[in-house]
């Protein structure tokens, strides 16, 4: 066989008579010109051993038009309520959803306060046989999800009309069902006989996505992403990423976490992570104060539905705020502390390039937004010693030319919700965007010396034309993500 360029060869027979034309890939809404026979260098096609003289005139493609991406609906799951907009209200009025664990006897822990959820009400979200064995985890997802599709206003005669090979469903979670693995390690003590069947399924991390797509008959890409802390932002990009190319014109995403159980409590505070104001709770989580002892565990689930912008439009959907892009960088350090050199003086960033500040930088590139359009940041801030202050100064070192900057801490009010967290912080932050009003920082009330109280939100509401908002998730493992919206236009 004669040599040539490696994509000519490989053509069926049956397209011979076609071998003027252009390989296209097509896709259900654009076609993408993969290669031509003018991009390969030799003139003549050699297929089974037969060469065919072609043109080496190009075909001039349009160039293509990006899918834009917005946000249509809302879901939450958290401590202060079910409801996203109720949620977002809580927020805005410094309400805290930090309390005494009532789940289960930690009188003998160090650590006895979480943001848990007391009661939660499924109202039909959850089909009775989830209802009786799942964890807690799939359980706020499915009700987060159903909730989110419902604000969009997908109902079933809405959905009945969806073209379900170009829906998914991308829901992550950090922890996964630690209740089903310890029933399974209880239950083969015994004997493997007393194993359930449920073990394995319940217990792996791509359950809940799989869970709504099977409830929804959504076929399209359906996968779970868990890195931690950062897992929500890492689902909520990529899912977004999925509508830009193509693969779908819907797509639920975001994380669910529900690990205030012993065990889940007892790791936290063997890892010296978790706070210890038992006595007060509602004081506990206090990001960027002085007077921090360590963030306070919550649990929930925050989902949102992203849609292709037109596709949106031509059923008169609500759009609450654009997605415009972000990143995922890792700081390959530490296994629970941040880079000092992402966090910390300037020469160390500009000659490392790692961590946070990497981060942010890139999802500022990636979306083609400018810093100084950034006025608002939701910050991770968890209320950990070396991690707030830490955060600050990467922020700073991005936007901290622009007077207009503001920036708080949903988990001041939450807890830290996990995989859940920045899902639930996005709710804010396209809240914000939606309502002109930014939530306070409770307790901040002995900010530390190192931290600018001009750019931190103070105990009140705040309201702010937000240009550009961006919301920021760190995890344990060194997992860095940034989101950024956007008022629609």
């Amino acid at each position: 066989m004669a040599a040539s360029c490696l994509p000519c060869t490989w053509l069926p027979a049956f397209e011979l008579d076609h071998a003027l034309e252009p390989l296209l890939l097509l896709s259900s809404n654009r076609r993408m010109k993969l290669i031509s026979p003018s991009s390969c260098n030799n003139s003549n096609i050699t297929r089974f051993g037969k060469t065919t003289a072609v043109s080496a005139k190009s075909e001039k493609v349009a160039p293509e038009v990006k899918r834009r991406v917005v946000v249509t609906g809302l879901g939450a799951v958290t401590p202060l309520g079910d409801d996203a907009h109720l949620f977002y209200t809580k927020l805005l009025e410094g309400v805290s959803g930090i309390s005494q664990i009532e789940g289960f006897d930690c009188s003998e822990l160090p650590t006895r306060i979480a943001g848990e959820i007391k009661t939660l009400l499924t109202d039909g979200l959850v089909p009775p046989k989830h209802a009786k064995r799942a964890d807690n985890y799939l359980i706020y997802a499915l009700i987060a999800g159903k909730k989110a599709l419902a604000d969009a206003g997908i109902t079933e005669q809405v959905s009945g009309e969806l073209n379900k090979n170009r829906c998914g469903v991308l829901i992550g979670t950090a922890m996964g069902s630690m209740r089903a693995l310890k029933d399974g390690i209880d239950a083969i003590k015994i004997s493997y006989k007393k194993m359930s069947p449920f073990s394995v399924p319940y217990s792996m991390t791509s359950m809940a996505s799989a869970i709504i797509a099977m409830d929804l008959e959504w076929m399209g890409p359906n996968y779970a992403i868990s890195s931690a802390c950062a897992t929500s932002n890492c689902c909520i990009l990529t899912a977004a990423n999925h509508i830009i190319k193509g693969d779908a014109d819907l797509m639920l995403c975001g994380g669910s976490d529900g690990v205030i159980i012993p065990e889940g409590i007892a790791g936290f505070i063997a890892c010296n992570n978790l706070s210890r104001r038992n006595s007060d709770p509602t004081k506990a989580s206090r990001p960027w104060d002085s007077d921090r002892d360590g963030f306070v565990m919550g649990e929930g689930a925050g989902v949102i539905l992203l849609e292709e912008l037109e596709h949106a439009k031509r059923r008169g959907a609500e759009i609450y705020a654009e997605f415009m892009g972000g990143s995922f960088t890792c700081d390959a350090y530490h296994k629970s502390e941040s880079r000092l050199d992402g966090f910390g003086a300037v020469a160390c960033v500009e000659s490392s390039g790692l961590g946070a500040v990497a981060c942010m930088e890139k999802a500022l590139t990636n979306s083609g937004v400018s810093r100084e359009d950034v006025n608002y940041i939701n910050a991770h801030a968890t209320s950990t010693r070396v991690g707030d202050p830490r955060e600050f100064k990467a922020v700073m070192h991005c936007f901290g030319q622009n007077p207009e900057l503001r920036m708080n801490s949903t988990k001041s009010m939450t807890g830290h919700l996990l995989g859940a967290a920045g899902a639930v912080e996005a709710i804010a932050t396209v809240k914000a965007i939606q309502t002109g009003w930014i939530h306070p920082n409770i307790n901040l009330e002995n900010p530390d010396k190192d931290v600018d109280t001009r750019v931190l939100v103070g105990p009140k509401k705040e309201r702010l034309d937000i240009k550009v908002a961006m919301s920021n998730s760190f995890g344990f493992g060194g997992h860095n993500s940034s989101i950024l919206f956007a008022v629609h236009k």
